[in-house]
């Protein structure tokens, strides 16, 4: 009888797809790829899995678009704590310069900028003026063979600005007398300001041990309306209200009290009950806060108000060749000419809504302390007789000009916000890995299977380490034939009617594979 060639025993076999999809853990596919013909249950399994396998395609689209969303969360706690670093605070009288201050020289040279005299060196509006008043701005505009003196604005604000001895009339922390030594002068656009707890040299930052009333800062303070400019039109120097402006911030953080400050008013007790706030924000691509450090000449810790600071400077000595007395850096002072035609116009239009010039980003690490204020009147009637014969004024210079500004923590805690990554790589490959689970029975094992069939098959097929053409089959070959033909077959589920497989047998033809 005709021996069979080893092709034909090849194709009777099955290949090793066949043998993958029976052996490995990928369910589905061994009810796709049997040994066999083609059958309905065998198309219906292949449309089952098919299905399965696009849905989980889908799934795992909509997980990768959404990793590469980079969402997050904010996640908002209160913690109690032993002590907490007192805010340093600073205010300015609203009032930059005092008219008792003023000299004849200040007047030659500012009185146009401040709106008092028009360009022929002439009183503005005299008619505005009390006549008290306009007697003294009278003599000091009689220019009748006057010889100008140079001029400093530096030391004109200095030198005009309301002094905190002066307008101090009471200070306590915790319970302690403080004084005006307590304070750090600091100029703003308010002109010159000063600052509690300023942290600088010589000033040791100080903490609180309790929250409420009584355990944080108590000023009294004289706004000295007296000393207030005439107001005889807008200006940036000039101010219609009266009071202080204040802002509590960190020490790390310079003032901008002129955006961020808010008003108190004179005749009044104001309680501002403050809490601490530590923000920490995630860097792109899950948000948009700043993680480098400050790119500053002036500043070495960056924060919004020293880029915003940092900025106005670098665009004034840019476009006006010169700076403003509450900016840092060595550049020279704008004159009062300069600050009139250049330096206020070019402040203004970067401090509106609709200019992006200086865009600042928010750090991912700041600290901010939230408020709320309320208010009485004071003095009451039974304490006006007492405060004027305490300070030696009238009743009605002290409900006019003295405030007391109350500022303390509401407990001993503060409050983090913080945001934190809403998916990260360990929840995508979870979530794909589950859905790859529930769709088509695979895990990571399973992949890597996949993954070590393909190798096989690229190394046997595409390298071509395998030879293409195989010597025939000896006769003592023939048990290790039918081993691998029953091997294949049982792993299939089904034992095929042959005869025992014997090297004796001369020849193929005597049992059927």
């Amino acid at each position: 009888m005709k021996e069979p060639s080893a092709e034909s025993l090849d194709s009777e076999s099955p290949t090793s797809l066949v043998v993958f999809a029976n052996n490995g853990t990928l369910h589905g596919l061994s009810h796709i790829f049997t040994y066999g013909p083609v059958t309905l249950r065998r198309c219906l399994w292949t449309l089952i899995f098919l299905g399965s396998f696009s849905l989980l395609l889908l799934v795992f689209m909509e997980r990768v678009s959404y990793y590469f969303s980079y969402p997050h969360v904010t996640k908002l706690d209160e913690v109690a704590a032993r002590n907490l670093t007192f805010p340093a605070i600073t205010l300015c009288n609203l009032n930059e310069f005092r008219f008792s201050k003023v000299t004849r020289n200040d007047m030659y040279h500012m009185g146009e900028l401040l709106s008092l005299l028009n360009d022929r060196y002439e009183l503005a509006n005299p008619a505005m003026a009390d006549p008290e008043v306009l007697a003294v701005l009278r003599d000091k505009t009689n220019f009748k063979n006057f010889k100008a003196k140079p001029f400093n604005m530096m030391d004109f604000y200095n030198r005009t600005g309301h002094d905190i001895q002066e307008m101090l009339l009471d200070c306590e922390f915790r319970g302690i007398r403080c004084s005006a030594f307590n304070f750090s002068t600091i100029f703003t656009r308010y002109g010159k300001c000063y600052t509690f707890n300023s942290g600088k040299e010589g000033h040791e930052i100080l903490t609180t041990l309790k929250g409420g009333t009584g355990n944080g800062l108590e000023l009294m303070l004289d706004i000295q309306q007296d000393e207030y400019l005439p107001v005889w039109g807008e200006t940036d120097e000039t101010s219609f209200e009266a009071g202080i402006k204040v802002q509590i911030h960190s020490q790390d953080e310079p003032p901008f009290i002129d955006q961020l400050g808010f008003g108190v008013a004179p005749g009044f007790q104001t309680f501002v009950s403050c809490q601490q706030q530590q923000l920490m924000y995630l860097p792109p691509p899950w948000g948009d806060c700043r993680s480098s450090t400050m790119d500053s000449e002036f500043f070495s810790i960056y924060s919004i108000t020293a880029c915003r600071i940092d900025c106005e400077t670098r665009y004034l000595v840019e476009n006006c060749n010169c700076r403003m007395v509450h900016m840092p850096g060595n550049a020279n002072v704008c004159t009062p000419e300069q600050q009139k035609e250049c330096a206020d116009p070019a402040l203004d239009f970067l401090i509106e809504q609709d200019n992006n010039y200086c865009v600042c980003d928010t750090p991912c690490n700041m600290v901010r302390y939230g408020k709320e204020l309320s208010m009485v009147k004071i003095p009451s009637k039974a304490s006006a007789k007492y405060l004027a014969r305490k300070f030696n004024k009238t009743e009605q210079y002290i409900a006019e000009n003295v405030l007391v500004l109350d500022i303390f923590f509401e407990a001993l805690n503060y409050e983090t916000i913080e945001q934190k990554k809403a998916y990260e790589v360990a929840g995508l490959l979870g979530d794909i890995g589950g859905q790859m689970g529930l769709f088509i029975g695979a895990s990571i094992l399973t992949i890597l299977e996949i993954f070590d069939y393909l190798y096989e098959v690229f190394r046997d097929k595409v390298l071509g380490f395998r030879d293409k053409k195989r010597p025939k089959r000896s006769h003592s070959d023939n048990l290790s034939t039918c081993d691998t033909l029953r091997s294949h077959s049982e792993s299939l589920g089904f034992t095929p009617n042959m005869l025992p497989c014997h090297p004796t047998l001369g020849n193929f033809e005597e049992f059927a594979c």
